[in-house]
């Protein structure tokens, strides 16, 4: 593993050890000054000062966290057995909400991008049925199959009019005219089902086609990107701002991007998708099956999250203006900067990542040698995409590795449903005279869109809150989506009831496995379980 050799790593190498050290365990509360005492007089205490008390700041972290999410009955301390975890502060029944956590960082699988347009910041499905059911159709028409890693250039060649679209434009609930022209097109439903005409289908993206009963279900007008670019849209005009402002001024290919070279960022992303296959094997494992345009988004958006708020934070301590020379950055703005990613558990991604079951033991040497040598390639591409030189330590070896293996441990599925399926739920719970009028237009719809007309918008992402959730393999609490959860935001609900002070757990992996097959599974964690259910069926 010592054969790829990064400079970065070796002159930044405290830096970087600093950046990677973890949040103090319990012993670290005994400090000379209380939390209390550091909260009262910080505004007297240089800036300097006041990082000498790191578990302070951890646990301040922890709990404005969980203030901002509104979350009153929750808890985050330290546990000396498994480092930190969630704790109930309050009672919570059977079915409670504990917890709705936003996302640090995240992304849509490639692949769901052709099935469900929805907004880049927090994955709410946007425009209106007829575009979500149009542009399907439209993509299919082209040839992109939706288990085929998606093109961003395909994408982009979906016309403009139809990001344009505002959800309440239409005043009527009248729909196209001749719906025996639309009865001609029936079919039996398949996969992909059989297509529509063309000029159907620019009708549904365009609006011109209003399908009966679509104004039961409104959806956010889209709103394009503030870089111009083709391939981010959203929900609102907050959602486009708190995305370029915390991520995607650096990563945009459109002309008002920040990024220093678009030509670079774009070679990154065309290695991702080249080397693709490599990395789906190595994601392969039984905790997760994720491309690796999932891993190189994540990666993305922590650096160009924590390059942004260092800017931010220099510009707001203008004492340090001429603090940073070539070669040296403000450590301390970093490490705030960095502060969100800190809290989260690391470990290098080609050491943690599960043997694929094709790869024999004896080749286990060689097989995460390559994955770190397609990382160090990777690696140099965005460095010549978005590099800034007084962040230069984010650029190493080993924080690339810890960052992306900080992804494949604590990463959970992100899952939005779909309005199309609750639409055509609706049309077929119509009276039988409504339902028989309105499916001489949905149902050829319908069998065009095949056997996957319900897929939800579906991802990956990393919840700061949600992460810090220890395992048990009889948990009181899961990640679960109610029907009035409509974005990308980690829900949290009770199993069973739990008491104040008690642990909030959740499950890894699926808990009804035998023993054995739960234990193996959860090495890939790095640990073994011993919770009570563990203990009483262990032979």
């Amino acid at each position: 593993m010592d054969t790829v050799f990064c400079p970065i790593d070796a002159y930044f190498a405290d830096e970087i050890s600093a950046l990677l050290q973890p949040p103090p365990s319990a012993q670290a509360q005994a400090i000379s000054l209380s939390h209390s005492l550091v909260q009262n007089y910080a505004y007297i205490l240089p800036r300097e000062v006041f990082n000498f008390f790191p578990f302070c700041k951890t646990q301040e972290y922890f709990d404005q966290l969980i203030t901002t999410r509104g979350c009153t009955g929750l808890k985050v301390k330290q546990n000396g057995a498994h480092g930190k975890g969630v704790y109930a502060d309050a009672d919570f029944r059977e079915g409670d909400l504990v917890l709705k956590d936003q996302m640090l960082a995240g992304s849509q699988h490639s692949a769901n991008k052709i099935d469900c347009l929805v907004c880049s910041f927090c994955f709410r499905f946007i425009g209106t049925i007829e575009v979500q059911i149009g542009r399907k159709l439209y993509l299919q028409d082209l040839g992109v199959a939706a288990n085929n890693e998606c093109d961003r250039q395909t994408l982009a060649h979906i016309p403009k009019k139809t990001c344009q679209i505002n959800s309440s434009d239409s005043e009527d609930d009248s729909y196209v005219k001749d719906p025996t022209s639309m009865e001609e097109c029936a079919s039996t439903s398949s996969k992909y089902g059989t297509p529509l005409p063309k000029e159907i289908v620019e009708s549904l993206m365009t609006g011109e086609l209003v399908l009966p009963y679509s104004k039961q279900f409104p959806l956010p007008s889209v709103i394009s990107c503030l870089g111009g670019c083709r391939e981010a849209f959203y929900c609102s005009q907050l959602c486009a701002e708190a995305d370029w402002d915390l991520f995607h001024s650096l990563l945009c290919t459109g002309a008002r991007s920040k990024s220093s070279d678009k030509e670079a960022l774009l070679k990154f992303l065309q290695h991702a998708n080249e080397t693709n296959d490599i990395f789906l094997l190595a994601a392969k494992s039984t905790k997760s099956d994720l491309l690796l345009a999932n891993f190189v988004d994540f990666l993305l958006q922590v650096v160009s999250f924590t390059i942004l708020k260092y800017r931010k934070l220099k510009a707001s301590y203008p004492e340090d203006q001429g603090k940073c020379t070539a070669g040296n950055c403000d450590l301390s703005l970093l490490s705030e900067a960095w502060k969100p990613v800190s809290m989260g558990y690391k470990i290098r991604w080609w050491e943690c990542i599960a043997l694929p079951d094709d790869v024999d033991s004896c080749d286990e040497a060689a097989f995460r040698m390559q994955i770190k040598e397609l990382a160090f390639t990777s690696l140099q591409l965005l460095k010549a995409a978005i590099f800034d030189k007084e962040c230069e330590p984010l650029f190493s070896l080993e924080i690339y590795g810890h960052i992306i293996g900080m992804f494949e441990l604590n990463n959970l599925d992100l899952v939005v449903a779909s309005p199309v399926e609750d639409y055509f739920l609706y049309i077929d719970d119509l009276p039988q005279s409504e339902k028989k009028e309105a499916e001489r237009v949905t149902r050829p719809v319908l069998d065009a869109l095949g056997d996957d007309y319900s897929i939800c918008c579906q991802g990956t992402a990393f919840f700061p809150l949600q992460s810090c959730m220890n395992h048990s393999c009889h948990p009181n609490a899961r990640a679960f989506k109610r029907e009035e959860d409509r974005d990308g935001q980690a829900t949290i609900v009770a199993l069973r009831s739990i008491s104040k002070g008690e642990e909030v757990t959740i499950s890894y992996i699926d808990e009804d496995l035998p023993c054995e097959e739960r234990q193996a599974m959860l090495a890939d964690y790095g640990f073994r379980c011993r919770c009570q259910k563990c203990l009483e069926e262990e032979p």
